[in-house]
């Protein structure tokens, strides 16, 4: 039986098709109810068991080879049904339509470009995390709120009512990342981490219990708000424009000190306001601040020698700025009306 599998195998491997008549033929001698291949599954059942392993397996190797071949010839010759005038040169070569990117991958892309010219790299992290990188090593207090199972899908939690590091959840930010790259990487580091993440939230409009995140991290030695500061001045003048202005505002991370609220001012009113900016001129992108002391040593680089900066920013805020879409769920519909909109966007 080996004998007659390979010469079939050799037969179908060698085999071209010219038209539909010859392609059914095909069909009807190897894949057809009283074709070859299901004789020899017939034979298959006198076979003795030490040999039917070995058997089966090219058996199936034959069929899935058969069925492959029938599938590629009925496709070759379908696609070359297809009749185009010889006169219309921008004609696409192939009749297929091109698809599109999604806009939350677009922008993407344009910030992930953005930082990588100034020599930020690339980290990706498991978007399903433990306690101890989403907070723990990050100066979350055990009793922070946004441990709560209001904000936080936990997958297990070991102690319902404190914290563990061994309880398992959804990441609610990226950071998670950095907190990996900061265990596994000496300094200097300089990365960025975008990626999905999650977290306890009613859906509307302007809010969604998933979206996306670029989180930025860099730690050297005499590294400055200052550089933290032009580092993102240039970051909102090549993605929104360059006569975008920014102001810092204080606020409060655990995980950096000082910490930064930063806005730009509005690109669709120029900063005179408009409902968008609700009347201020000014939209907030993203936190920032410098990197704590504690977050620092929790990964063990020396805070004595070394400052860093973080900062976080959504991925569907910019798109909304950009592309004006008005409601966070258009991003999760799949509807193709939406998405066909951005079909010339690569």
């Amino acid at each position: 039986m080996f004998e007659k599998i390979n010469s079939l195998l050799a037969e179908i491997s060698s085999f071209s098709a010219k038209g539909n008549e010859e392609l059914e033929l095909f069909r009807l001698k190897f894949l057809s109810k009283k074709g070859l291949i299901p004789e020899l599954f017939e034979e298959f059942r006198n076979i003795p068991g030490a040999d039917k392993k070995e058997i089966g397996q090219k058996l199936n190797i034959l069929k899935q080879a058969a069925q492959e071949k029938y599938n590629i010839l009925k496709t070759g010759i379908h696609t070359a049904d297809y009749s185009f005038s010889a006169e219309d040169l921008t004609r696409p070569a192939f009749p297929w339509m091109l698809g599109s990117r999604h806009p939350i991958s677009i922008i993407r892309n344009e910030i992930i470009d953005i930082f990588t010219r100034i020599g930020f790299t690339v980290s990706e992290g498991p978007e399903i995390e433990d306690d101890n990188h989403v907070f723990t090593k990050l100066n979350f207090a055990p009793e922070h709120p946004a441990r709560d199972m209001q904000d936080t899908f936990y997958i297990s939690k070991i102690s319902p009512e404190d914290s563990n590091p061994g309880d398992i959840l959804l990441r609610t930010h990226t950071s998670s990342v950095q907190v990996r790259v900061m265990e596994n990487q000496k300094p200097p580091i300089r990365t960025i981490s975008p990626g999905r993440v999650f977290r306890n939230e009613a859906i509307s409009a302007r809010a969604h219990c998933i979206f996306h995140q670029v989180e930025g991290l860099y730690i050297d030695e005499n590294v400055s708000f200052a550089d933290l500061r032009q580092t993102l001045f240039y970051y909102a003048r090549e993605m929104f424009g360059k006569d975008t202005k920014i102001r810092l505002r204080p606020s409060y991370f655990p995980f950096t000190e000082p910490s930064a609220e930063m806005d730009i001012s509005c690109s669709i009113c120029g900063g005179k306001g408009c409902n968008v900016c609700k009347f201020t001129g000014w939209l907030e992108v993203l936190g920032c601040g410098m990197v704590h002391p504690a977050v620092l040593e929790a990964s063990n680089i020396d805070s004595h020698k070394y400052t860093g900066f973080a900062f976080g920013m959504g991925i569907e805020r910019p798109a909304m700025l950009k592309y004006q879409v008005n409601d966070l769920r258009l991003y999760f519909e799949n509807d193709i009306r939406f998405l066909e909109q951005f079909r010339t966007a690569f």
